[in-house]
């Protein structure tokens, strides 16, 4: 009986392969880890405070800064904008991943233009609030649920409502396990969950498909996870709106463009599948966070509509 045995050379290259294999899972899992949970912190337009002044003003609206300090110390800053006549109503704006409250400005314009009054903070990690890291909502989530107190407290609105882009939706979406006094929320590009943009961003690395991270690459992306809890002390498997969604009772408006290829569409359809009772706008020609450029009347529209047609609770 003859015994198949691997020639000398193959063996050897077989080995060397494994071992640059592993090595380089070991230090993309490392590198990514550290890349996500300290994005790049984009500072406020140095005219970004003047602007924001301009606006309150000419909006006949009072802006000031608003600060909170979140559980584990850190403090949070925002904007907070009232109309002089407004509605009764507020809206909290969350931004995308290494931006800052001034990316919502223009959504802050539109929402106080119909009476809204708006708080716009900085992320923790982000512009000009304290914090080392972001952890995509693991930590945000109760930092949404500190700044719905604010606003009951300060302004005592008939409803509150939140509007959130990207990273921002994401955290909104996880907020709905800490925070019931919504009526209603509209998310734009969220992610599902920390574990499927991760597939993704793998993919979008080599321009290739999410099946790079959960094949070729996964050993990377689960020593990331590994790193994170070892080194961070919480989990990556719980920032996943995917676990929130399906029981939370507040009307969702999820957006997502259809030209969007930062976060693909199947995002969004996982999230609704979960969720049958929210509601899905797929914007055609839109890019990430590109709804109200793509379609501004209809964004409008939709956003503002979708918020008047939910008055059932009051916080």
């Amino acid at each position: 009986m003859r015994i198949f045995r691997m020639p000398h050379r193959a063996t050897k290259w077989a080995v060397l392969l494994l071992f640059f294999y592993g090595a380089f899972n070991v230090a993309a899992g490392i590198a990514i880890a550290e890349f996500a949970l300290h994005p790049w912190r984009r500072p406020l337009p140095q005219n970004a405070a003047a602007a924001a002044k301009q606006l309150a003003d000419r909006l006949d609206s009072r802006l000031v800064d608003a600060e909170i300090v979140a559980g584990d110390g850190v403090v949070l800053r925002a904007w907070a904008i009232q109309p002089s006549h407004g509605n009764g109503n507020a809206v909290i704006l969350l931004h995308g991943v290494s931006d800052n409250r001034f990316s919502m400005i223009g959504y802050a314009e539109l929402l106080l233009w119909h009476g809204y009054a708006v708080v716009l903070p900085d992320s923790r990690g982000h512009g000009l609030s304290d914090g080392l890291l972001a952890s995509y909502g693991v930590f945000e989530r109760n930092d949404v649920h500190l700044w719905v107190d604010w606003m009951a407290a300060n302004w005592h609105p008939q409803c509150i409502y939140g509007l959130g882009e990207s990273m921002g939706a994401a955290q909104l979406l996880q907020a709905q396990a800490t925070e019931p006094r919504f009526c209603a929320i509209a998310v734009e590009d969220s992610f599902a969950s920390l574990r499927e943009i991760s597939y993704d961003r793998m993919g979008q690395v080599f321009h290739l498909g999410p099946w790079m991270g959960r094949v070729v690459l996964r050993p990377a992306v689960e020593l990331a996870f590994f790193y994170t809890r070892r080194k961070y002390g919480w989990d990556p498997e719980q920032a996943s709106p995917l676990q929130v969604i399906g029981a939370s009772h507040t009307p969702i408006l999820l957006i997502h463009g259809l030209e969007d290829h930062n976060i693909p569409i199947r995002h969004a359809y996982q999230l609704h599948e979960r969720q049958p009772k929210s509601t899905l706008w797929l914007v055609p020609n839109a890019e990430h966070c590109g709804a109200l450029t793509a379609a501004p009347q209809e964004f409008e529209k939709r956003m503002i509509g979708w918020f008047a047609e939910h008055k059932v609770s009051a916080p």
